[in-house]
C-alpha cells in the first residue's frame, strides 16, 4: 500500500504542476492550449447566435461544443484530483468558474437555450494574466479587491443612504405627478423613476409633466452626479493608501487551498500557511 501511495502522490503533484503551475514548461503548454480551446469555443457560442451560422453549421457547431464539453469536464476531475482538498478548489472563485464552464451543455439536454450560457468560459481566459508572467496585473488585482473591502462598510452607508433618497424622491413625485399624469400611477413606477433619473440614464419613458414634478426632476439629475462621484472617491483613496508590495507575484498554486497571489520567494502559503513546495 505504501508504495502505491507515494506513487499516487507523485502523479498527484505531477498532474498538480502541469495544470496549476504556469512556470514549468508543461504548465505552461498545457495552458496555451487550454486558453486556445476557451477561445474557440467562446467564438462558436457568439457565432451560434447569428441566425444563418445557425442554420448553416448547427449542427457541426453542436458536436464541437461537446467535444469542448468534454475536455473540460476531464480538466475539471482532473484538477478537483491534482490538489489535496478538492472541497476548497471546487468552491473557490475558480473553481466555481469551471464548473459553470461545463454545466450549461449538460443542462441544454433538458432546458433549450441554456447552452448560450457557455458564455461565462470567458471568464477563465483570466488565467492569461499567470501565463504570461504579468504579475503586476496579479499585483494590481489584489490592491483593487483590498480596496473593495476596506471600504465595504463605507459604501454600505453610502447604498443605504442612496437607497432612502431614492425611496423619498419616488413617492414625492407620485404625489406630485400621480393625479395628472399617468406615468406616475403608483409608487413603484415612481421609484423606478427615481433610479432611472439619479443613475443619469434618463430612458426617457416615464417624465414628470407638472413644473413642480420638472423642478424636482431636475434636483435628482443633478444630485445624480453627486452620487456617481461619491463611490468611486471612496474606492480610489482606498487604493492610494493601500501599502503596495514591491515583491513580484508568482503563478505557484497552493495545492491545500487552491489560491495564488503568493510572493516570488514565498515558501508558505499566506492563506493558509501550508508549505508550497513539498
Amino acid at each position: 500500500m505504501k508504495p502505491n501511495n507515494k506513487r499516487n502522490g507523485s502523479l498527484r503533484r505531477y498532474l498538480h504542476e502541469i495544470i496549476f503551475e504556469a512556470d514549468t514548461p508543461m504548465g505552461r503548454r498545457f495552458d496555451l492550449i487550454l486558453l486556445i480551446l476557451i477561445s474557440l469555443s467562446v467564438l462558436i457560442v457568439v457565432l451560434e447566435s447569428i441566425e444563418w451560422v445557425h442554420l448553416a453549421y448547427g449542427h457541426f457547431f453542436i458536436t464541437l461544443e461537446w467535444i469542448f464539453t468534454i475536455l473540460f469536464t476531464i480538466e475539471y476531475g482532473l484538477r478537483l484530483y491534482s490538489v489535496k482538498k478538492p472541497l476548497k478548489y471546487a468552491t473557490s472563485f475558480f473553481g466555481l468558474v469551471d464548473l459553470l464552464a461545463i454545466l450549461p451543455t449538460y443542462f441544454g439536454i433538458f432546458m433549450g437555450g441554456s447552452q448560450h450560457l457557455i458564455i461565462i468560459r470567458a471568464l477563465r481566459l483570466i488565467r492569461v494574466f499567470r501565463i504570461f508572467k504579468m504579475g503586476h496585473f496579479l499585483r494590481e488585482g489584489t490592491i483593487i479587491i483590498a480596496a473593495l473591502r476596506r471600504s465595504q462598510a463605507k459604501i454600505t452607508v453610502f447604498m443605504t443612504f442612496v437607497l432612502l433618497m431614492i425611496l423619498i424622491f419616488g413617492s414625492l413625485m407620485y404625489v406630485i405627478e400621480g393625479g395628472s399624469n399617468p406615468d406616475f400611477s403608483n409608487i413603484p413606477r415612481s421609484v423606478y423613476w427615481a433610479i432611472v433619473t439619479l443613475t443619469t440614464v434618463g430612458y426617457g419613458d416615464i417624465t414628470p409633466v407638472t413644473p413642480l414634478g420638472q423642478l424636482l426632476s431636475a434636483a435628482l439629475m443633478i444630485t445624480g452626479y453627486a452620487v456617481i462621484a461619491v463611490p468611486t472617491g471612496i474606492v480610489s483613496a482606498e487604493m492610494v493608501n493601500y501599502k503596495k508590495k514591491k515583491e513580484e507575484l508568482s503563478t505557484q498554486v497552493c495545492e491545500h487551498c487552491s489560491r495564488e497571489g503568493h510572493d516570488s520567494d514565498a515558501q508558505y502559503c499566506k492563506y493558509c500557511g501550508e508549505l508550497l513546495n513539498e
